[in-house]
């Protein structure tokens, strides 16, 4: 087995409260430019996709040379992983040539499989079962136009997927209100709910207007994500209501902002006068995927301590 000396960051409980408060203030000072070090000067990060992004791969790599580094793109023409590889051959080759690997694909197992044999750092960059990194850029948007998420009620509106159940994680280890509002059938993963709800209130209903009732965040994604778009018809039925729309917000409280992971599918999910309107700030939490991510290199790749 692969010496384990060096930190994952496969899930949001992965650091503690105190760390991600450390790690916050850090992606902060990088939003700023206060930030000057090149703590990823002479390494490599290697990203394996075996599904395309646009967010994913662009704030990772700039991000990657913002710090010095350099990262590798591979897709699964550029991987044995795509033929079959074994994912723990995979990982004790790489980990022979880079510093530091982040891997977006389908099943969780996978990326837990290849931080097992792994002797670098690896990021989950996501799963269908996790998007720590969005979640964690999500919680910098707030701290940046709410001032902290603590004593904050965020609502989740939509599917119970990977952003839902990083959301669950999120409020079990920052002990923040989270109201999801799921159809039946879409509910978020059970064994994470049931975590969180020993330590903060998280609440599951099917009404949307219920969920955003005095919320101080809005956030959706998409009702059918990469690899469920034979569904769509389905889920746009089964989604009836639950679109984000103005007078939703309204029942929101006075300073509340709405989020969005993107891409977005403006009239479905959301509608344009909300994404693109006054309380909307997808903007500013697409950029801070990047700051938050540099954080997470700089700790995990660079030497940077959460102390």
């Amino acid at each position: 087995m692969p010496d384990r000396t060096h930190r994952d960051f496969l899930a949001i409980p992965d650091f503690s409260a105190a760390e991600l408060e450390a790690l916050f203030l850090l992606a902060e000072r990088m939003r700023r430019g206060e930030y000057t070090r090149k703590p990823l000067e002479g390494k490599t990060l290697a990203m394996i996709f075996m599904k395309a992004s646009t967010r994913t791969r662009v704030s990772f790599e700039v991000g990657t040379f913002q710090l010095g580094g350099h990262a590798l793109f591979l897709s699964p023409r550029d991987v044995q992983l795509g033929r079959g590889e074994p994912i723990a051959d995979t990982a004790r080759v790489l980990s022979r040539y880079v510093d530091g690997i982040m891997i977006r694909t389908f099943a969780h197992q996978d990326v837990e499989e290849l931080a097992k044999f792994s002797s670098v750092p690896v990021i989950n960059g996501p799963t269908d079962l996790l998007h720590p990194c969005q979640i964690l850029a999500d919680i910098l948007t707030i701290r940046q136009h709410l001032g902290t998420v603590e004593g904050k009620k965020v609502a989740w509106i939509g599917d119970g997927n990977n952003m839902a159940n990083s959301w669950i994680n999120a409020a079990y280890r920052l002990g923040f209100e989270l109201t999801l509002a799921c159809p039946e059938g879409y509910e978020p993963a059970d064994h994470l709910l049931a975590r969180a709800r020993e330590h903060t209130k998280v609440t599951i209903t099917r009404d949307p207007r219920e969920a955003i009732a005095g919320a101080h965040v809005v956030n959706t994604d998409v009702w059918a994500s990469m690899g469920q778009e034979d569904e769509q018809k389905k889920r746009e039925r089964d989604f009836a209501g639950y679109t984000v729309n103005a007078a939703m917000m309204e029942r929101a409280a006075a300073d509340a902002i709405f989020l969005h992971c993107l891409p977005a599918h403006r009239g479905e999910e959301v509608t344009a006068g909300v994404i693109d309107g006054p309380q909307s700030r997808v903007w500013d939490e697409a950029e801070n995927r990047l700051h938050i991510q540099k954080a997470i290199m700089a700790v995990l790749m660079g030497g940077e301590t959460l102390a």
